[in-house]
């Protein structure tokens, strides 16, 4: 099953000198982990922003498992969608517990379900509930806010998850960490994933497949061996070529 859908997306916005999303069509099927790469303003956080109703398109349709999602309520549509972007957004005066539980509370879930589905969180994304569940966001260094913010997103056991470069701002050691512990998560989840990045080699090693954009339109959408052997336009291939002429790139595992 498809579990998105955009058929010739448009969105201009204003003072901008060409088109956000220029007629998007893509096609994403159920369990896959795409990876959305470019440079800043090229389209890919409209594009994601679209899928759960931040913004909504000048031209187009965008649906969500054959259904179009602009005839759905967007709270409700926003439920099935987790979203974790780099700024994290955990409330400072919660503690860890507190924030991973917000949308559970609001959606009266029993309180041993709670507990239950917080501790599973936290073991999730490699925390002992224990150490941290009392902790505050403060308390936290950036990677292990990042593990938070995945956690609280997972919880309700979305259909979809959104990432928005959410380890644009963790350093490396962390970001690798962060990148296998996504992967093993989404392996067993078999739920969809779209992950926005500007870094070809997280996109390449992260991505079932990846789409490359340039000023609002897709060059190219393929696996990343796929691309590497077959880059579809002068762009992709100097985007390649930075990969591969970048010291450590570790191209044996891609």
């Amino acid at each position: 099953m498809k579990a998105v859908e955009l058929v010739h997306v448009d969105q201009k916005f204003p003072n901008m000198s060409y088109k956000a999303l220029d007629d998007v069509s893509l096609k994403i099927e159920q369990g896959e982990f795409v990876t959305i790469l470019g440079s800043s303003g090229c389209g890919k956080t409209t594009l994601i922003k679209m899928i759960n109703r931040l913004y909504q398109p000048d031209k187009g349709e965008i649906r969500l498992f054959d259904e179009e999602i602009s005839k759905k309520d967007p709270v409700q549509l926003r439920r099935k969608i987790g979203y974790v972007i780099q700024q994290i957004g955990l409330f400072p005066h919660m503690t860890v517990y507190e924030n991973i539980a917000t949308i559970p509370r609001i959606l009266k879930w029993d309180k041993t379900k709670i507990e239950e589905k917080v501790q599973e969180m936290l073991h999730l994304v490699g925390l002992e509930p224990k150490e941290y569940r009392n902790r505050y966001p403060a308390q936290l260094s950036g990677g292990q806010q990042q593990r938070i913010g995945l956690a609280r997103a997972l919880i309700c056991d979305p259909d979809i998850m959104l990432l928005d470069e959410p380890f644009g701002a963790i350093d490396a050691i962390n970001r690798e960490k962060l990148q296998n512990e996504l992967k093993s998560i989404h392996s067993k989840s078999k739920k969809t994933y779209l992950f926005v990045t500007h870094d070809i080699r997280e996109a390449f090693k992260l991505g079932t497949r990846v789409i490359v954009m340039n000023r609002g339109k897709i060059l190219q959408y393929d696996t990343p061996e796929e691309i590497r052997q077959n880059p579809a336009d002068g762009f992709v291939s100097d985007l390649i070529q930075t990969m591969e002429d970048a010291p450590g790139t570790g191209n044996e595992e891609l």
